[in-house]
């Protein structure tokens, strides 16, 4: 049986509603056996899948978001972000953009920041007049900057899957990330003056010591993992179990917020949400195996690669691939099939595996705020009551900011090579 028709069965499985973890397996599954490949691949690829260093760091990434999440932390970085740009036009606005950026450097997921710092957003941005368009809009577009800015756990998945350093990612994605920011907020500058939305009272110096202070080891968070990877004094994944039993202190000892019963669901959820990432990871490594004996990648590389012999035409079109990609599928589903195939492309032509990860990690989180599938559009809708419907149309301008990041990612590469070179010999 042709990979081509794996592929057909696949796709039946999933528009039958099968979960994508399963469909991956059992139409990897069904060509082992059809082609007569010895059966016993299945679980040794699976079972040395999971066997990965860098993977360890996702549950404690994801511990880390659940136990800050659970501690009042959201809510002092909010305080934060509002004293120091809340005096802007629209200020609320460049406010949600700002604690989106602190937050990534903690949660690493848009999911996270959307349904967690999102509802402190919404409601704050509601009591001061803010249409709920502009409210639902920006704050899903804010999210998508949380795997950008490290910790990421997408970075951590195409690290593995592109056999590239996760620290490399981590430090690359701190320039887009900031440059998402930047654009979002121009975008809310555009928007405030058109609508003369408010801006918050200058703060008093007292004030801003005072939110500084309430917030300052939540400041220190990202700060301090990024300062160990940078300089070698942990790899990622230690500096993920760092940052889960940091967060842990701050809740308890710290903020005094977080209580002893709230950690066993803090863990439950992180055993959730990690076993369903894992069997991800196991079910599409298994079939990026079957691609690879199926020849699939270098077919398919080779084909684009004769399409075009202009660099920056085929680098058109594998954004546009993965664009339109992502508006049906999950991010992280997405990669385990696309990296695979697509990675040996983008290195035929000399781009750099830091930056190449960073465009496919912004092609698909663009993929969580468009229809009609994006994940994070349903969870803004229900956070903030409104249609679904209405929080996609609202978002549709948004959009166009991260495109722009996303033109910078592809065509100039010092924009995700620099940082990593500079503090880690990396390109």
């Amino acid at each position: 049986m042709s990979m081509e028709v794996v592929f057909v069965i696949w796709i039946a499985f999933i528009l039958l509603g099968m979960p994508v973890y399963v469909s991956l397996g059992v139409a990897a599954s069904l060509h082992i056996f059809l082609n007569d490949l010895n059966p016993f691949i299945i679980p040794q690829k699976i079972a040395m899948s999971a066997n990965s260093f860098p993977l360890l760091a996702t549950p404690f990434f994801i511990l880390m978001g659940n136990l800050m999440n659970s501690s009042g932390v959201t809510q002092r970085i909010f305080d934060f972000a509002n004293v120091a740009v809340g005096w802007l036009r629209g200020g609320l606005g460049h406010a949600n953009v700002l604690a989106s950026v602190i937050f990534a450097g903690m949660s690493g997921t848009t999911v996270a920041d959307a349904g967690g710092l999102g509802t402190i957003e919404i409601a704050a941005m509601r009591r001061r007049g803010y249409d709920d368009d502009f409210i639902c809009a920006i704050t899903a577009a804010s999210s998508t900057i949380g795997p950008i800015i490290p910790p990421s756990l997408p970075m951590i998945i195409y690290g593995v899957l592109a056999e590239t350093s996760v620290g490399g990612l981590f430090i690359g994605g701190i320039l887009p990330g900031l440059a998402m920011a930047g654009t979002l907020m121009l975008m809310v500058w555009h928007y405030a003056v058109r609508n003369n939305y408010p801006r918050e009272p200058i703060p008093s110096i007292r004030n801003i010591w005072l939110a500084f202070r309430n917030a300052f080891w939540a400041l220190m968070t990202p700060i301090l993992l990024l300062a160990g990877i940078a300089f070698g004094i942990f790899t990622p994944t230690e500096a993920a179990v760092f940052a889960a039993f940091f967060s842990l202190f701050l809740g308890v000892f710290v903020y005094n917020e977080l209580r002893i019963r709230d950690i066993p669901k803090a863990v439950l959820g992180t055993v959730e949400s990690n076993g369903v990432i894992l069997a991800l990871v196991m079910t599409a490594m298994l079939f990026a195996w079957d691609l690879s004996v199926a020849q699939v990648p270098q077919r398919i590389g080779a084909q684009l690669i004769a399409m075009s012999g202009n660099k920056v035409f085929l680098l058109l079109l594998i954004n546009l691939f993965l664009l339109f990609v992502g508006c049906f599928m999950e991010g992280i589903a997405a990669m385990m099939i696309l990296v695979p195939i697509l990675y040996p492309v983008a290195m035929a032509i000399n781009m750099s595996p830091i930056q190449f990860g960073l465009m496919v990690i912004l092609n698909l989180m663009i993929g969580t705020i468009t229809p009609p599938i994006g994940v994070v559009l349903f969870v803004v809708s229900n956070v903030a009551k409104v249609p679904f419907e209405r929080v996609t149309r609202a978002s549709i301008p948004f959009v166009i900011p991260l495109l722009v990041v996303l033109v910078l990612i592809t065509f100039w590469a010092p924009l995700t090579t620099f940082l990593p070179e500079l503090l880690m010999g990396i390109k």
